[in-house]
């Protein structure tokens, strides 16, 4: 109730959230979701129509957070009953699966502290980006691990927080268990997870990084390009910075669009909002097409350049890191469904062998995560 009184009494209904978002200007201002919880006639079936992106909190003039209360309207609604969607299946069994014993897989090497943690997207779409990255941060972590399993954000943005915390807690506690003090993450809304429910393991992008390695050289064909922020991490500057920073190294020029940084919008992709109410989500892509007016899309997590793809050419700069030349050619093949399900299979097989790790794990079928050594090399005394 706290939030729904921070809101109804905070909220000068000045119209700034409205502006960009479909979803406010077909329901009304965050005071009325606000009046009618706190009157007990809360909206808890419409607000998952909501993208979650939190650009409404980050441009209110009275520093509420509209975001917030929409979140823990979900929550309700899920306590009550009123939170389960048919539409909502096939994310939630996306998730599982990411989850599962067929694809969840974690290898640490003896000394291990620090994993890499790809996330789902990118480890189907891009497996062989997974292994250049492994190889890239192995050069000054030598002893680093990698974890195949799901950060399970779908659940938590669908409000089964408490389901989220038991399948995300249990991931923290077998690497915790067994030594590992730090995450490095490609995806942002692992970043966040990780960030918000890590306990004492200590969460930073990959892209943090590389921006500070030696980056290498230009690109052939220099371009005039535009970042997509992701709307996770609309308020870590310094991951915003070190994007940037990968992209100039490749001798791009960047323009920057109206909505950037803290005030960025979503891809459509947020909060799940387009298996309820797509004319809500397609709202996000429209403004980034039109915002980007025919430049070169860079971003930086594989759900957003999915998305916006549909519209407008989006490449990930991981991409552009790797294959700078091929990247801003058209020319890097990225995997679509089911193949996505074939690539994040073979990858468990393909790290194993990379890593040689000495203590490897799974999920179980019950959700535990199951570690274990794997004892000496064949012929080793």
């Amino acid at each position: 109730m706290v939030l729904y009184t921070m809101v109804a009494q905070g909220c000068i209904e000045c119209g700034r959230c409205r502006k960009a978002c479909r979803f406010l200007q077909a329901n009304g201002m965050p005071k009325r979701f606000a009046e009618e919880a706190l009157a007990g006639r809360p909206d808890l079936r419409g607000i998952f129509a909501c993208s979650l992106c939190s650009l409404c909190t980050s441009v209110c003039p009275q520093d509420i957070d509209p975001a917030a209360m929409f979140a823990e309207m979900r929550r309700e609604a899920v306590r009550r009953g009123q939170g389960r969607f048919r539409r909502h299946r096939g994310l939630i069994s996306y998730e599982r699966w990411g989850g599962s014993p067929l694809l969840s897989w974690y290898g640490l090497p003896a000394g291990c502290n620090t994993v890499f943690f790809p996330g789902c997207s990118l480890a189907g779409t891009r497996p062989r980006r997974i292994l250049q990255l492994y190889e890239h941060l192995k050069q000054t972590i030598p002893a680093l691990g990698v974890v195949l399993d799901c950060c399970t954000k779908p659940s938590h943005s669908l409000g089964r927080t408490r389901h989220s915390a038991n399948v995300f807690g249990e991931l923290v506690r077998a690497l915790q268990a067994n030594g590992v003090r730090n995450v490095l993450v490609a995806c942002p809304s692992c970043y966040t997870m990780w960030r918000d429910y890590g306990g004492k393991i200590t969460v930073r992008t990959l892209y943090e990084d590389l921006a500070g390695r030696d980056i290498g050289g230009p690109a052939s064909c220099p371009a005039t390009v535009t970042v997509h922020d992701s709307c996770a991490v609309r308020n870590e500057t310094h991951i915003h910075e070190a994007v940037r920073k990968l992209i100039a190294a490749r001798g791009l020029q960047i323009e920057e669009m109206p909505h950037h940084g803290a005030t960025t919008v979503c891809c459509g992709e947020g909060g799940a909002a387009g298996c309820l109410a797509p004319q809500f989500a397609d709202n996000w892509g429209r403004i980034r097409e039109q915002e980007a007016a025919g430049r070169r899309i860079i971003a930086y997590c594989a759900g957003c350049v999915h998305l916006l793809g549909r519209r407008t050419t989006v490449s990930h700069v991981l991409d552009l890191f790797f294959a700078p030349d091929q990247t801003l050619a058209d020319r890097v093949w990225v995997a679509r469904p089911p193949l996505t399900w074939l690539h994040r299979f073979l990858l468990k097989g393909k790290l194993r062998r990379r890593l040689k790790p000495a203590i490897i794990g799974r999920r179980e079928a019950h959700g535990r995560v199951k570690m274990k050594e794997t004892g000496p090399p064949a012929g080793s005394t």
